[in-house]
């Protein structure tokens, strides 16, 4: 065995001894019940979601020493039912001079009995003026565990000839024979857009050319793109940066969503309509999606927002990944995404709530949970209420309350957590295209996070909170008149990773 190979096993064992270490000090209050986090310390993007021998592996940027960002690592988890996640050893470290300021985004492809990660070599050549050299790199495994760099990287060392150093986030898939790779990039003219390499074997990569651009105000830089196919159309996913907010739309500092059209292989132009926004809560980032043995797009995002007020690392952790959600189009051409199907494997108890109509008032129910799934339909026949909804992870003094609600004059869904606990505040607010005469509420409730899947995904809300440990009230609200109830589902939910120890 090589002095250098030695070197790089000493490298990730010390991440991965500095992390269980930091383990042992971690505050529980807000941490999540039921989904993928960090041991301890920061995570950022998913990255490298697949899946392999028969499960499911999602890796994300680590900083495995400190809970605020840092040179990226590749934290893991690995699950067979996208429910019970295990955490894995630290999968990448910067070790290499090509990486040696961090590891960042990428992905995982399956090729025969082996694994491949392939992700962007980072190293500062001038931080405070953000100037950087980006390469893209791989490393390999067939336990899916221990990865080895190629010795042959970086695979690609240089940019196109209208390019910053701005180069990175590779999301690599496979057709016919061939492998492909679209890269997020921003241009010495500030323009934001997606490129295009191919490969025969993972190794040699030819560009492509553009597939899609910043052509009006989609902003200067777009992160960790995902160009994938959803019944017969073309989707760019993707995170940019710089948009300005508009209305109640692009209100994050950074946003996440797509570009839907049709991709010429010929020209490898996608030709496309409108940006739109994925998810409209407070804290989602970096989509990345898989497609799985049962013919599923399954995409998870980062949880959390750049820039914003992150009170858990206090606690010695920051960052979580959302729930997989499965990804389709509808029949009016627009990505919708559902909670799998497997996300049932949580209930653990159902709670009962006998509520009909709710006539200007609110309404306490018998829940006091802090891991709570809640499903309601209400009827928009003869609804007379401005306004109505569901209050989570309310105090027993009114104090704190987090509101999903709906109103009914602008049929706008919002998620308002102005009262929501520790460090955080705001309203989001959505255009909802109801069809028919109700409206379905799905709230999936963590420790310090809630999920709104309305209307079978077709809007999606996601956010962090912070509510005292005990402000575990679940309230059903109407203000100014009333509505009728059809329906409401709750199950308590497990703790997986109480369930892990």
């Amino acid at each position: 065995m090589t002095t250098q190979t030695l070197d790089k096993k000493t490298v990730l064992e010390q991440a991965n001894e500095a992390l269980q270490k930091a383990t042992k000090n971690v505050k529980q209050d807000h941490r999540l019940g039921f989904h993928i986090a960090a041991p301890a310390n920061w995570i950022n993007d998913p990255n490298g979601l697949v899946y392999f021998k028969g499960e499911y592996h999602v890796f994300y940027q680590h900083h495995p020493y400190d809970e605020h960002w840092g040179p990226m690592h590749w934290g893991h988890a690995k699950s067979k039912d996208l429910v019970h996640w295990e955490h894995l050893p630290i999968a990448l470290a910067p070790d290499e001079e090509y990486d040696r300021d961090g590891c960042f985004s990428g992905s995982a492809i399956v090729d025969g009995d082996t694994l491949y990660l392939v992700y962007t070599g980072h190293v500062w050549v001038d931080r405070p003026k953000d100037i950087a050299i980006q390469t893209q790199c791989i490393a390999s495994s067939k336990d899916g565990i221990t990865f080895t760099k190629f010795e042959g990287n970086p695979v690609i060392k240089e940019v196109p000839s209208d390019s910053t150093g701005h180069l990175r986030d590779p999301k690599v898939w496979k057709q016919n024979d061939d492998f492909h790779m679209v890269l997020g990039n921003r241009t010495k003219d500030d323009i934001g857009r997606a490129i295009h390499y191919s490969s025969k074997d993972l190794k040699n990569w030819h560009y492509e050319g553009v597939i899609a651009k910043n052509e009006s105000d989609l902003g200067y830089m777009w992160e960790c793109p995902d160009f994938i196919e959803l019944d017969g159309k073309h989707a760019l996913l993707f995170s940019p940066q710089g948009m300005k907010a508009d209305g109640d739309k692009y209100q994050n500092l950074y946003q996440t969503g797509y570009l839907l059209g049709d991709y010429n292989e010929s020209t490898g132009k996608l030709t496309y309509g409108d940006f739109v926004e994925l998810d409209h809560g407070h804290d989602y980032y970096a989509v990345q999606t898989l497609h799985d043995d049962k013919g599923r797009r399954i995409g998870i995002g980062w949880m959390d927002m750049w820039e914003s007020n992150m009170p858990t690392k206090e606690a010695g952790w920051c960052g979580a990944l959302t729930l997989p959600r499965e990804l389709s189009l509808s029949k009016e051409g627009k990505i919708i995404m559902k909670p799998v199907a497997e996300l049932e494997l949580l209930r653990d108890e159902e709670l009962v709530i006998p509520l009909t109509e709710i006539n200007n008032e609110c309404i306490q129910t018998n829940i006091h949970e802090d891991l709570v799934e809640i499903k309601a339909v209400f009827s928009l026949k003869d609804v007379t209420a401005e306004e109505f909804g569901i209050k989570v992870r309310c105090s027993e003094d009114g104090k704190e309350e987090t509101i999903i609600g709906y109103d009914v004059a602008s049929s706008k869904l919002f998620l308002d957590r102005e009262h929501s606990g520790k460090g955080v505040a705001g309203i989001r607010k959505t255009k909802m295209d109801v069809q028919g005469d109700s409206l379905i509420v799905h709230v999936y409730c963590d420790r310090s996070s809630v999920e709104v899947f309305a209307n079978d995904g077709d809007v999606n809300m996601t956010s962090r909170i912070y509510p005292n440990p005990e402000s575990l009230q679940v309230q059903f609200y109407a203000k100014n008149g009333k509505v009728a109830v059809e329906s409401v589902q709750a199950w308590k939910l497990k703790d997986i990773w109480k369930e892990n120890k």
